[in-house]
C-alpha cells in the first residue's frame, strides 16, 4: 500500500512539475504567460487521438512531433513580432492564440470528446517488492522523470543551456554578447512543446479521451504550480509543481470517499495558506531567472 502510494504519488508530482516548467520556461526568458500551452497539449493529445491504433511508441512520438509543431509555430506566426512588447500585451496575444486554437479544434477535428483508450499493456498491474503497481503509475513517474532529468541537463550542462540562461537574465545583453536571441526563443518553444507532448501522453493514457477543453486544467496547474514554487526560477517552479501533484495524490488517498469533492477546496486552501506565508513562493530569487 505504501509502496503504490509512493509511486502514484511520484509520478503524479512528476508530470505536475513537468507541465509548470512548460509553463515557467517560456515566462522567464520573454515573461510571457503563455495560456495557449493547454491547447499545444491539445494538439499532441489529437495526435493520438489520430494515431491511436497504432504502435504506442509511434503514437507517443507524434504526439512529441505535433506539439514541438504547434509550440514553434505559435511563437512564429504570433509571438515573433511582439518580442519587445509589454507583458499585458503578450499576455492578450497569449489569450487570444488559446482561443483560437481552441475554437479551431472544436470546429473541424475535436467537436466533441473523442476515446483514446490505453493499451492494453498500461492498464496491467506488476509487482514490485511484493506489492501490486500500476504499470501506468510506473512508466508516468519513469517518463516524466527522465524528462526533467534531461531538461536539468540541457539548461544546465549544454551550451543551448547557457544561451537561454543568459537571455533569461538580460535578453538584449545576451543578443550583444552574441546569443542569437531568435535560435534561443525557437528553441525555447520547442523545449515547450516536447514537454507539453510528453505531458499529453501521460494525460491522455490517465483520461482515456481527448477534446478541445482538455488543455484547460494542465495549464492551470503549470500556473498554481510556478506561482507556489516561484516564478523566479525553474528549480522553484518544478518544486511547485511537484508538491502540488504529489499533495493531491495524498488527498485522494486519504480523504473518506464522501469528502473527495472537496479535494480542490483543500488543496487550495493548503495553497493560499503557503503563499500568505511566502507570497514570492517557496524558492524565489530578486528576479526572474532560469536556473
Amino acid at each position: 500500500m505504501i509502496v503504490e502510494f509512493l509511486i502514484g504519488a511520484a509520478g503524479l508530482g512528476a508530470l505536475y512539475a513537468l507541465l509548470t516548467i512548460g509553463v515557467s520556461l517560456l515566462f522567464g526568458i520573454l515573461g510571457l504567460m503563455n495560456f495557449a500551452y493547454g491547447e499545444i497539449i491539445m494538439a499532441a493529445g489529437f495526435a493520438l487521438y489520430l494515431f491511436r491504433d497504432q504502435p504506442w511508441l509511434l503514437a507517443a512520438g507524434m504526439a512529441i512531433l505535433f506539439g514541438c509543431a504547434v509550440s514553434v509555430l505559435s511563437e512564429r506566426l504570433a509571438f515573433h513580432s511582439l518580442r519587445n512588447a509589454d507583458p499585458v500585451t503578450l499576455m492578450i496575444a497569449s489569450f487570444a492564440v488559446s482561443l483560437a486554437l481552441q475554437s479551431l479544434a472544436r470546429m473541424s477535428v475535436l467537436p466533441k470528446a473523442q476515446g483514446v483508450p490505453p493499451q492494453n499493456w498500461l492498464t496491467r498491474q506488476l509487482s514490485v517488492f511484493g506489492v501490486e503497481v500500476s504499470i501506468l503509475n510506473l512508466v508516468m513517474l519513469v517518463l516524466c522523470g527522465a524528462t526533467l532529468t534531461g531538461v536539468a541537463l540541457l539548461i544546465g550542462r549544454t551550451t543551448l543551456g547557457i544561451q537561454l540562461r543568459a537571455a533569461a537574465e538580460n535578453f538584449q545583453m545576451a543578443e550583444n554578447l552574441g546569443v542569437k536571441g531568435n535560435r534561443a526563443v525557437a528553441a525555447a518553444f520547442g523545449i515547450v512543446g516536447v514537454l507539453a507532448g510528453i505531458g499529453a501522453v501521460v494525460l491522455v493514457a490517465r483520461q482515456g479521451a481527448v477534446s478541445a477543453e482538455m488543455g484547460l486544467q494542465p495549464m492551470l496547474i503549470g500556473i498554481i504550480g510556478a506561482v507556489l514554487g516561484g516564478m523566479s526560477s525553474l528549480r522553484g517552479a518544478a518544486l511547485g509543481g511537484f508538491l502540488l501533484g504529489a499533495t493531491t495524490s495524498l488527498l485522494e488517498t486519504v480523504l473518506p470517499s464522501d469528502l473527495i469533492t472537496f479535494r480542490d477546496a483543500i488543496l487550495f486552501t493548503l495553497l493560499i495558506g503557503v503563499l500568505v506565508i511566502r507570497p514570492q513562493g517557496l524558492l524565489s530569487g530578486s528576479k526572474v531567472r532560469v536556473s
